[in-house]
């Protein structure tokens, strides 16, 4: 999880680093704080859920620069948000670590 926390938040950055031109100033600063987010391991599934909200904004103000790294990124993100944070994480720390236990039928 931590490798793939690290990889969304390398790649909104990489992505807001090149349509940094024709991006506004409030999405550039959302960008760096949603990327430190996700790789701290931050409330994660909501930083993830508005890491893709950015990151399609990103994508249609940059006129959609290339669809396959979209949908790669934007997979990548609906990942972190549907399986949490991992061990290695900020969430873990302050929430700790659960284990379900499903009844027997």
């Amino acid at each position: 999880m931590l490798s793939l926390r690290s990889s969304v938040a390398i790649a909104l950055m990489a992505e807001n680093y090149g349509h940094r031109q024709g991006l506004p100033g409030w999405i550039q600063g959302a960008v760096i704080l949603l990327s430190l987010t996700l790789f701290a391991g931050y409330l994660t599934p909501i930083a993830a859920a508005i890491g893709l909200l950015v990151h399609g904004l990103i994508w249609f103000k940059s006129s959609g620069s290339s669809a396959a790294v979209a949908i790669i990124v934007s997979l990548e993100m609906l990942a972190v948000a549907l399986l949490g944070p991992g061990a290695y994480s900020v969430d873990a720390y302050r929430f700790g670590r659960r284990i379900v236990v499903l009844p027997p039928p």
